[in-house]
């Protein structure tokens, strides 16, 4: 059972004492969760914990939904996200791999920054809550994807405007 104020800690002791090559599965299915600042609805997925002679291995995968800004028209929409992680948590120093991450005195390992850096990874740079996303008018800030406000888009003030003619 994990604690519901800290649901990605997990009490690994038990796998440290089983033979190598032991492992576990901890299935993780969630509504609504807060990692830190960013925000994950419909979180799933699981993690892999096996036991090999430097430590131990953890693998997940998780997928769920997040709440992003289109960079074009300002719309708040839903993102899926899916992404997935391994990290050896190390015995020792001179069994760590180059993360250098060693597991705990007392065995408990909190899965959340981790899930949390992951998920971030596959946050897009530049989210657009459509392909065809017109944006906001540059005169009067109407959405263009909702109707047409007649100002003319192109910035004709440019230097360069002279050089679409030749296209």
């Amino acid at each position: 059972m994990t604690n519901p104020r800290k649901p990605f800690r997990i009490n690994v002791g038990f796998i440290v004492h089983e033979e190598i090559g032991y492992s576990h599965e901890i299935p993780f299915e969630f509504n609504h969760v807060k990692l830190e600042d960013f925000e994950v609805s419909n979180l799933s997925g699981s993690v892999y914990i096996g036991r090999t002679p430097q430590g131990l291995i953890v693998q997940g995968d998780f997928s769920g939904d997040t709440k992003l800004q289109c960079v074009r028209c300002l719309k708040d929409f839903a993102h899926h996200l899916s992404w997935s992680f391994a990290e050896l948590y190390a015995f020792d120093n001179d069994s760590a791999s180059e993360t250098g991450v060693l597991l705990p005195e007392d065995r408990q390992i909190d899965l959340a920054p981790m899930l949390r850096e992951y998920a971030l990874l596959e946050v897009p740079i530049s989210p657009l809550h459509h392909e065809d996303c017109k944006g906001l008018c540059i005169e009067c800030g109407q959405d263009l994807n909702l109707e047409d406000c007649g100002h003319s888009q192109g910035n004709n003030d440019s230097p360069f405007s002279v050089l679409k003619k030749l296209l």
